[in-house]
């Protein structure tokens, strides 16, 4: 009996990868994302899932990083690729080279995930937004050289006020590397054109897919970044990008930036025209108060008659000064009737007063107490007496009563 051939575990393996390749080139499988997990190596693994099965996926990190979203857990997307077997853990698994999301677009789904983390680090806050000079001399423009944008751009602006230094700074506003272009553009008029007052960024109408350029992080983090205003003015007035967010001002069109950015001349001059007005009605309004008053002024009687005048403040002063001393003859009345009062009522309260109706005070010698009471007296004792008029001193004789 022949024996069997025994395979090795390589042998088995690489089999059923060589059939799966070959059978399975190139498919599209849809699933449901789970166990999303982007490794730092910058490789991506996942599980596509349905109702009964999942199966492994790995994106691996130049694959990755074309993709215009982020793939999330619960998402429903179609993945592109072809199925294998990773030798090393003999895992079935797809290597997807492409992914797209179901229902709706990739690139909505890029918009509305950047839109949200953007916003969540502040970077369309009203309060960080800078105010736009009134009269810039001095205008950036980012934009394409073969566009319609710059032309309407520079027309408005010839029209509006012709003579003001324009600085264009030609990119690529559509397509691979374009948004690059942008940041770069915007980050060059920074760096070596401080004086710039204002930035134009945008370009002409188009689909979503046109205008992608202007929904990527890097141009609008570049905008952010932007010491110079910026204006964005992309496409038609109801497109919206992620860099009129962060932009200081939305303009709806390049034609609205360019009517924006500067006043007319017209304009301007009507404005100084209705400024020497209201500053002439102003100044003959002043005139003409100081005018009325200093002929009041020259009417009055001091200036006409400054003797009778001073002499009415000298009978000002006499009439206060008698009034004055009235008031001080009062208060020293009163006082001293209060006084008198006082008096009367220390006079009632005093032992002199007392004594003077004949009553006496004792003292016992030689500690000199108030004698009360004649039983603490003994005979030979010494007394001090004060009377009305002066003291004597005597000895008590006896002490019975």
């Amino acid at each position: 009996m022949t024996a069997p051939k025994i395979f090795t575990v390589s042998e088995i393996v690489r089999d059923v990868r060589v059939s799966l390749e070959t059978m399975y080139p190139d498919v599209w499988v849809g699933g449901e994302i789970s166990n999303l997990n982007r490794h730092s190596s910058g490789h991506c693994y996942l599980s596509l899932k349905d109702a009964a099965a999942q199966l492994s996926v790995v994106i691996f990190r130049d694959d990755f990083r074309r993709l215009v979203f982020l793939p999330e857990n619960g998402m429903q997307v179609t993945v592109h690729g072809r199925l294998t077997v990773y030798p090393a853990q003999g895992k079935f698994q797809m290597v997807a080279v492409a992914m797209e999301p179901q229902g709706r677009g990739a690139l909505q789904i890029a918009f509305e995930q950047l839109k949200t983390k953007l916003e969540k680090e502040g970077l369309f806050r009203t309060e960080r937004k800078r105010p736009l000079p009134a009269l810039p001399q001095w205008i950036g423009v980012v934009t394409s050289l073969d566009g319609a944008a710059l032309h309407d751009i520079l027309s408005v602006l010839n029209r509006r006020f012709a003579g003001l230094r324009i600085l264009v700074a030609p990119v690529k506003v559509q397509g691979a590397g374009a948004a690059e272009e942008i940041a770069q553009a915007i980050e060059r008029l920074n760096r070596e054109f401080p004086d710039l007052e204002v930035l134009l960024i945008g370009r002409g109408g188009g689909s979503l897919e046109d205008l992608w350029a202007f929904n990527e992080e890097t141009v609008a983090r570049a905008i952010a970044g932007s010491r110079i205003p910026v204006i964005s003015c992309v496409g038609h007035e109801t497109d919206f990008t992620i860099a009129d967010f962060v932009a200081d001002l939305r303009a709806p069109t390049p034609s609205a930036a360019a009517e924006i950015v500067i006043r007319s001349r017209l304009e301007i001059l009507e404005l100084m025209r209705n400024l020497t007005s209201r500053l002439c009605s102003y100044i003959n309004y002043r005139f003409g108060d100081l005018e009325n008053r200093l002929r009041h002024a020259a009417a009055s009687r001091m200036l006409t008659h400054p003797g009778l005048w001073i002499d009415e403040r000298f009978q000002d002063v006499d009439r206060l000064t008698e009034r004055l001393r009235q008031v001080f003859d009062s208060a020293r009345a009163h006082q001293e009737k209060d006084l008198r009062h006082l008096c009367e009522k220390l006079q009632l309260l005093s032992p002199l007063a007392t004594l003077s109706r004949g009553y006496a005070v004792a003292w016992k010698l030689p500690e000199r107490r108030i004698l009360k009471d004649a039983g603490d007296t003994a005979a030979g004792q010494d007394l001090e007496v004060q009377v009305a008029k002066g003291r004597v001193y005597a000895k008590v004789q006896r002490t019975e009563l």
